[in-house]
Order: structure tokens, then sequence, then C-alpha cells
């Protein structure tokens, strides 16, 4: 891997700008759970494997109108726990090699944890939307409001939510987070698009880019998509990822282990 780590830390030296496009690993280092496949989902919440209820059925928008209890459990307990988490040395290296250059340093990610934020990084494309944000469940308004404040009582054992449950300050219906879920048609999704906004003017004015994607599968492909497109026209993408970390031929480099491992492992290349 000597080599790989090499050829990664010269295409981040030599490049006037950084793209930071990162999945669920990206946090794993932090402590977060990645919530790649049932049984390493069903590791970190077991109330719901004893109900066997997988990821993609909790992360279902209907159940904040069914059994809203159930579904604030799930989203309060995250909520709770992104707070709580500090982000990993990771976030600091890729902050610092980033303001180092002239086009600066943005960040294209599929989490809703607001880690980046929480790291000091400024230009944050949340594809996905943030948990540190609500909306409307009837969708009175097309406002997204910040969860500041918002407190979710959740039973450990149960991983239900106990009321008052977060509601809309404008007409007082149930609130949700604003955060795109699977089969989602009511997700209020402009403060992402003025964040895609800001990236894609970023891009058109800063052609010499290198793109480090960390911790990305290929499951819910967003974020490897737009790490190849971002890095199509000169191929200096890093890709990071203990599991599947190919790169297509000439496409950038490719470096199979975990994303604090991989950074400091770069970060020692970039200091000599």
């Amino acid at each position: 891997m000597k080599a790989e780590l090499d050829r990664a830390a010269e295409l981040i030296s030599s490049a006037s700008a950084l793209l930071v496009c990162a999945g669920a690993g990206m946090g794993v280092d932090s402590g977060l759970p990645d919530f790649g496949g049932d049984e390493g989902f069903w590791r970190a919440y077991p109330p719901y494997a004893r109900l066997g209820l997988s990821f993609a059925e909790l992360a279902d928008p209907e159940h904040f109108v069914t059994d809203p209890e159930l579904a604030w459990g799930f989203y309060g307990h995250r909520l709770s726990l992104y707070r709580e988490t500090t982000p990993h040395e990771g976030f600091q290296l890729l902050r610092k090699w980033g303001e180092a250059k002239p086009g600066g340093v943005r960040v294209f990610t599929s989490n809703v944890d607001g880690q980046f934020q929480r790291a000091g990084f400024a230009g944050v494309t949340e594809v996905h939307g943030s948990i540190h944000h609500l909306q409307c469940l009837a969708c009175c308004c097309d406002d997204v409001w910040p969860a500041d404040g918002v407190e979710v009582d959740v039973d450990p054992e149960t991983m239900r939510a106990r009321p008052p449950l977060p509601c809309c300050p404008h007409c007082g219906a149930p609130a949700r987070p604003n955060i795109l879920m699977f089969g989602d048609m009511d997700w209020i999704p402009h403060r992402t698009q003025r964040q895609l906004d800001a990236l894609r003017a970023w891009r058109r004015a800063n052609t010499d880019v290198a793109v480090v994607e960390l911790g990305a599968g290929l499951a819910v492909p967003t974020v490897r998509r737009q790490a190849e497109l971002a890095s199509a026209a000169n191929g200096a993408l890093v890709r990071i990822n203990p599991r599947e970390p190919q790169v297509r031929h000439g496409r950038g480099v490719s470096v199979r282990c975990g994303a604090l491992e991989a950074l400091r492992a770069i970060a020692s290349r970039l200091s000599h």
C-alpha cells in the first residue's frame, strides 16, 4: 500500500483545491455506526434486531404518520448521538490541507450527522439533508429550521420516543427531520439545493481539484458518482475504503483501509 499512499499524497499536494466526498465510513473512527448492512445496523441497535426492523425499513417517512414514537425514537437517538460525538483527527487533517490551497476546500457528503460543520468546515453540501434541521410533516410551508434546542426523550430499551415530540412552529403539526428518506416524496430540498448550487459554482471556478473520497460504498453510490465526476478531467481521485476501494484504471488511486488510518499515513508524507 506504500505506493498508493505515496501517489495519494502527490495528488493532494499538487492540486490547487480540495474536494472531500464522504460517506458513512468517514464517521466510523469517531465511534459512529456504519449502517452498511443489516448485521452492522443491528449490532448498533439491538432493539431493532429483536423487532427484525432494518435500517431501510426504519428510514421510511411513513412512520412519522403511522407511528411517530417509533420514528422519533430512531431519529431522536441519532440526533443526540451526533451532538455528543467529536469528529476524529482526520477531519482536521483534511481541513488543514484544503485551507492551505488557493481554491480552498469543499465537502460533498451523504451523511446527515453534521460532523463536518462541527469540525469547522464552511462549504458543506449535504446531499441527503441534515438531522440538525426540521420541516413540517403536514407541509404547511416550505420552511426548514434548525433543530437547536430540540430534545427527544428516547427509551433505550424499546427505542421509542416519549411525548412531547417535535412540532412545526408555524402550524403546530408534527415535525420531521429534513432528511431524504427512502421513498420520500415530501422532503423539502431547497436547503440542500442552495448547497449544491454553491458547490457547482466553486467547481466551475476551480478546475485543478484533488478529490478525496472516504467511506463511500456502492450500495448507495451518490458520493462515489460525485467524486468520479469531479475528478474525471484530471484523474486526481483518492478513494479510501476498506471494502470497496476499486478505481477505474487511470482515474485515480485506491487505498484499501479506514479513513483515519489512511489520512494519518498521507499526512506523514505531506509533512516531509
